[in-house]
């Protein structure tokens, strides 16, 4: 697990890759583990805007805060940078794949894919709905968090 890092990519950056950015730190705080981690979005809407609202308070009533995090767009260095780069749907998976992430250094993945039972799985864009999403999409990352955490831990 040394020199693991991780960077989790929506489609914007607002709702689930900086939810799942912050549910990754606070599994790997708990576990007195400190590793890289980053988030970033397919589209460049949103680059310098905090998270929504929503994603704040889903995150805040569960002892996180990701109110400092901003929007910023994935690059092709980044499958450099990192060892994982995590998509939170397929098509954000395809989006990755074709700006370089086959050939780059990362290994490339679905969050979903480090739950079990779950592999192939979609967490669902929360953004056009109410407080309810924010909340299953929480319980998704943290579930996502939490598998690849004990993932790592059983790689050299």
């Amino acid at each position: 697990m040394a020199g693991a890092s991780v960077l989790f990519v929506c489609l914007g950056n607002i709702c689930r890759s900086p939810l799942a950015e912050g549910a990754f730190r606070a599994a790997a705080d708990a576990r007195g583990l400190q590793l890289g981690v980053d988030s970033a979005g397919t589209g460049g809407w949103h680059v310098g805007a905090p998270p929504d609202p929503r994603a704040q308070a889903v995150a805040r009533a569960h002892g996180v805060d990701i109110s400092g995090l901003r929007a910023r767009q994935v690059t092709a260095a980044d499958f450099e940078l990192f060892t994982h780069v995590v998509a939170m749907d397929r098509d954000n998976l395809a989006a990755l794949r074709r700006l370089g992430g086959a050939s780059g250094g990362a290994r490339l993945s679905l969050l979903l894919d480090h739950v079990p039972g779950r592999a192939g799985g979609d967490v669902a864009d929360p953004y056009y709905g109410g407080p309810e999403g924010f909340l299953a999409t929480w319980a998704d990352v943290w579930a996502g968090a939490e598998g690849l955490l004990s993932g790592l831990a059983l790689r050299p």
